[in-house]
């Protein structure tokens, strides 16, 4: 079970984020449908070759400050 909501507004700005600091990331990989979250995370986990409390925490960080373009 993800730790995390992400709704489909929320999603477009923070994959925004998240594609500005991954860049080899692509949109099938950033590919996200409200409720899937366990799927995304799964899928970035994959692709960054990073643990699962680093890809939420770094989802996470990236919704605390929505509308900031840091991540």
């Amino acid at each position: 079970m993800a730790e995390i909501s992400i709704t489909s507004e929320n999603w477009e700005r923070l994959k925004l984020k998240v594609k500005r600091k991954y860049r080899d990331l692509t949109e099938e990989d950033l590919a996200f449908t409200a409720g899937e979250e366990e799927q995304l995370i799964q899928r970035l986990m994959g692709r960054l070759k990073r643990t699962r409390e680093y890809v939420v925490f770094t989802l996470e960080k990236g919704l605390v400050n929505i509308d900031n373009n840091r991540l």
